[in-house]
């Protein structure tokens, strides 16, 4: 009799924990956001996309926890940025389709250029960087869906390839394998780059 009531007075703290993470919620989104918008717009390469990939993993993540008030969540971040890489995934696929790339914009380049940090660069390496950022991002685009997410995880965001491995659900030997693809990929579009 006294375990049953032990549990359900656990169970009764768990929902409370779990009412003060969705009642905190929006300090946890505010403190995540730039974070999470900046791993979306690395694999999604586009401004909008990347916007509406974030606002997509939040909504996941919120609803999950009001669906689940019981789950703990050890791991948070981990946790959002397997959300969001996952909703940048489906984004990827469902453009699958599509036989055209769009080019950014002038604002968007521009934009670009403006958040670069400024240190009196010469017109023509501005040009030249702009270039290269340029056929990075295209080649980038030729990748699939996964070998994009495990070099935008691994090479912009710093990720080792077993965190990589748990993000994605994957072995680290898979994730070795598309890394080893993407790279190859890579240099094979850019290798002019190299004096080949």
């Amino acid at each position: 009799m006294m375990n049953m009531k032990a549990a359900a007075v656990e169970l009764e703290a768990a929902k409370r924990d779990t009412s003060v993470r969705i009642a905190d919620f929006a300090a946890w989104m505010a403190s995540e956001q730039r974070r999470i918008y900046t791993l979306c717009l690395r694999m999604l390469r586009n401004d909008h996309d990347a916007d509406s990939a974030t606002q997509d993993a939040f909504l996941k993540a919120f609803r999950t926890l009001a669906r689940s008030p019981e789950m703990v969540i050890e791991e948070p971040a981990k946790w959002l940025t397997r959300i969001a890489v996952n909703t940048c995934l489906d984004q990827l696929r469902s453009r699958r389709w599509q036989f055209w790339k769009r080019r950014p914009s002038a604002a968007e380049e521009t934009a670009v250029l403006e958040r670069a940090p400024a240190n009196d660069r010469s017109a023509e390496d501005l040009l030249a960087a702009r270039d290269l950022g340029r056929r990075l991002g295209t080649a980038l685009e030729k990748l699939s869906p996964r070998q994009r997410a495990v070099f935008v995880l691994r090479h912009e965001d710093g990720k080792s390839l077993v965190e990589i491995g748990e993000l994605l659900n994957l072995d680290v030997g898979t994730v070795k394998g598309h890394m080893a693809r993407a790279l190859k990929k890579l240099r094979e579009e850019l290798r002019d780059l190299y004096g080949c």
